[in-house]
């Protein structure tokens, strides 16, 4: 396992063991999708983005010029788990497109401000998903 996977479980451990709460972050969201190029199982801690009955994935990468890994994911397997706090449903992950991302954006910024200076960063359009709950 290397570094960034070593973080990233570990922030997944503490997650899990405090209802969701990790130390030094903000609230977060865990999706487990499914490996596009592997299959295998990926578990993604995200900022927690509400957006009435759905949750917005912003794939920003800090505003690096290229998706992240887990972008490639949810286009190849849109169905995905969603963790939030004590619970744990399916759902679906939908890449917005248009105004309907332009007014997510602007939500997701509005939670996490970072996310305005990181579209400043790049030249490429940050893609934003609508995780949607699916019936059981």
């Amino acid at each position: 396992m290397n570094e960034w996977q070593q973080r990233n479980q570990a922030v997944i451990d503490q997650f899990r063991a405090n209802g969701g709460k990790v130390e030094g972050w903000g609230p977060l969201v865990l999706v487990t999708t499914t490996g596009a190029k592997t299959g295998q199982e990926r578990i993604i801690p995200l900022m927690y983005v509400p957006d009435g009955d759905r949750i917005l994935a912003v794939a920003s990468k800090g505003g690096n010029p290229k998706h992240p890994e887990w972008y490639n994911n949810l286009v190849a397997h849109p169905d995905v788990t969603i963790e939030v706090g004590n619970e744990k449903f399916p759902a679906t992950a939908r890449m917005l497109s248009g105004a309907e991302r332009e007014k997510a954006y602007a939500r997701a910024a509005e939670v996490f401000p970072p996310y305005a200076e990181y579209q400043k960063k790049t030249s490429r359009e940050i893609p934003v998903f609508a995780l949607e709950r699916r019936a059981n």
